[in-house]
């Protein structure tokens, strides 16, 4: 095998087309909201990991287990990246009615892109927070929040951070 590009051989570089029931999705005996996403540092240095907070609030009438994801994607960049790519994820037991603050930290690796070895690049990257993958066609009950970081700096080796 020569080609070793994953480019339409699976979900993640499928391009434009989405899977027809992508990770995330199920039913629930619940509905659930999203609110107040925050990254923090909104700019951050290119070896640095970025904070991130995120409430999520049962707004059903029974109690339930939601699993929170978090995308991924790269607004530029020099080789070819996944559409999105999940970088954390939990689950949460929410009662009705009641909300939880959940906090999560994305490391620099994780922002890591293959160039004949692993290195970091600034720019502008979108996290996703949610129930689900990003721009779904069959939804699960729940929406998915985004919101925008800057990484500034030189693009360097992972090694060297």
């Amino acid at each position: 095998m020569e080609n070793y590009t994953m480019e339409g051989r699976t979900y993640r570089y499928y391009g434009q087309e989405a899977p027809l029931y992508p990770f995330g999705y199920g039913l629930s005996y619940t509905t659930f909201r999203y609110r107040d996403l925050v990254l923090s540092p909104p700019v951050l240095p290119i070896c640095a990991n970025l904070s991130v907070s995120v409430v999520l609030e049962n707004t059903g009438q029974r109690d339930g287990e939601e699993v929170v994801q978090l995308y991924l994607q790269w607004e530029q960049s020099s080789v070819p990246v996944p559409r999105w790519q999940l970088v954390a994820f939990r689950r949460v037991a929410v009662p009705a009615g009641r909300e939880t603050k959940l906090s999560f930290q994305v490391a620099a690796e994780q922002r890591a892109v293959w160039a004949q070895d692993w290195r970091l690049e600034p720019g502008t990257f979108t996290l996703f927070a949610g129930g689900q993958q990003p721009g779904q066609r069959t939804q699960a009950p729940s929406e998915v929040l985004s919101a925008q970081f800057t990484v500034t700096g030189a693009a360097r080796p992972l090694r060297g951070c």
